[in-house]
């Protein structure tokens, strides 16, 4: 049983309205509680936001029967709260059941405890939200923010960050270490099911494929080439020990499907044979680049068997040449909102997606947006002819040092400012990653992976209209200074 939000007021809690916020705080928690302050107070916006969240919450079921669920208008708060202060599950869940103002954001009193607010039922609450519902509701709040900024909506900025995923450095031996990890138990779960037998000595097995894999990574740590020049016959062993006990597990799960299955059964062979599938893509590419010494493609590669979205990205980035996760699009409006942002395919560079998006994020502005900027890596001449039917003044520059230099002595004065001010959005993506937690997502599989850029981008969207908020109520005060816009 849920509802939008607390309608009828209580005695043991102060009004949502009324609550009196420490502007002198700098704790980011003070403009995420102003900016869900402001909205809950804004009709149609918060009716706007609790109807797209029960859409998702209450997809299939009744809303009018059941044991009580958390508000509509709650799960936003969380939602707003997890990441525009960057807390995990556990922190969240202390914050919402200590913090006063909190609490009173969430219509919560002195005299009850209201809900659990365990961190397991706050995670399974906002797992339900889809990623297009967060889309919708960023747009939603973007929107009021730039009506009350003025003239936000007339520029943007755009640049493209690795958010990484949540995975230990990828080898093709630690990989197939977890593939065998994930097989031979379920072997045996599955051999047990059904009745047949030779799976006894799954932990032997397991232990000698461990030992292969440790050796591998000895020789791969070392830097005498005598030691690198072992580490195709390790491999090889490897591949000995693993790919018999792959043709032993392909068997034991075609005999399972064959026969006929209890519910249990058919759930562990399923799983079985996606496992399966998974090691021996890692097989096949360790034995075409290890012994045949070919050049995989990144597209036949998997970086994780868990994510297996990831992608590796080298971006001559200083200290990290290699990164593993994916590539996000952001588009920063004149008021610091993230007004549109877009996760990359596993194969889409910059160049691929710049048109497209541009397109997409002046629908989201209603056909406001009058300049843009852009990074260099965006740049093509197809591209740059596609951004001027969207936009009036495309700042896009050439990647060759020496078109550059000759665009800015050439460009317009318009063009030159604009040039100057793209780098702000490298400090609204240090944000995002440091603030945010877009350093590295904290959630599992690809919904999850875009369902926390969404979140995040909602806590920075909040975060930034209760800045603007404090700043038109009190433009001295501590928590509306932002050292970006002061410089």
């Amino acid at each position: 049983m849920r509802q939008p939000y607390q309608r009828q007021h209580r005695f043991d809690c102060t009004p949502i309205a009324e609550l009196t916020l420490n502007y002198e705080c700098r704790d980011e928690m003070i403009p995420v509680l102003a900016g869900l302050q402001h909205v809950y107070t804004n009709n149609s916006l918060r009716n706007k936001v609790v109807k797209l969240v029960a859409e998702d919450i209450n997809e299939d079921t009744r809303r009018d029967v059941g044991r009580p669920g958390f508000d509509d208008w709650q799960i936003v708060v969380l939602s707003a709260v997890r990441l525009g202060c960057n807390y995990d599950y556990d922190k969240l869940q202390d914050q919402a059941e200590n913090h006063f103002a909190l609490r009173t954001v969430l219509g919560l009193g002195e005299w009850n405890e209201g809900p659990s607010f365990s961190s397991r039922r706050i995670r399974d609450t906002l797992c339900q939200l889809k990623p297009t519902t967060i889309v919708e509701i960023n747009h939603a709040i973007v929107s009021h923010g730039q009506q009350l900024h003025g003239d936000a909506a007339e520029r943007v900025r755009a640049d493209s960050f690795v958010v990484e995923t949540d995975i230990h450095y990828p080898t093709e031996s630690s990989l197939i270490g977890d593939g065998m990890r994930k097989i031979i138990p379920l072997c045996a779960d599955l051999a047990a099911e059904i009745g047949e037998s030779g799976w006894r000595q799954g932990k032997h097995l397991l232990k000698r494929v461990k030992e292969h894999v440790r050796t591998i990574s000895q020789v791969s740590a070392s830097k005498s080439p005598k030691v690198k020049a072992r580490l195709p016959k390790a491999y090889e062993r490897l591949l000995d020990r693993v790919l018999p006990i792959l043709d032993r597990a392909k068997t034991l799960q075609k005999q399972a499907e064959n026969d006929t299955q209890s519910l249990p059964s058919c759930s562990l062979s399923e799983e079985l044979k996606r496992w399966i599938e998974l090691t021996e893509q890692v097989c096949d590419t360790a034995y075409r680049r290890v012994l045949l010494k070919e050049s995989v493609p990144n597209s036949d590669k998997l970086f994780s068997l868990f994510e297996t979205h990831t992608q590796l990205y080298r971006r001559g980035k200083a200290g990290t040449p290699n990164q593993f996760g994916r590539l996000a699009l952001v588009f920063e409006d004149g008021a610091g909102f993230i007004s549109h942002y877009h996760l990359m395919d596993r194969e889409a560079c910059d160049a691929d997606v710049i048109v497209e998006q541009t397109r997409e994020a002046q629908r989201r502005h209603g056909g406001a947006i009058k300049s843009a900027s852009f990074d260099r890596g965006f740049y093509s001449p197809e591209n740059e002819e596609g951004l001027l039917s969207i936009v009036d003044e495309p700042c896009l520059a050439p990647r060759h040092p020496q078109q550059y230099a000759e665009r800015l002595a050439n460009g317009s004065v318009e063009f030159r400012r604009l040039r100057q001010h793209h780098p702000g959005i490298e400090s609204a993506i240090g944000a995002l990653q440091s603030g945010n937690g877009l350093k590295r997502s904290r959630d599992r599989s690809e919904v999850g992976f875009e369902r926390y850029l969404g979140l995040a981008i909602l806590g920075r969207n909040i975060h930034v209209l209760g800045k603007l908020l404090i700043a038109r109520r009190k433009a001295e005060a501590a928590a509306a200074f932002s050292k970006r816009k002061a410089a």
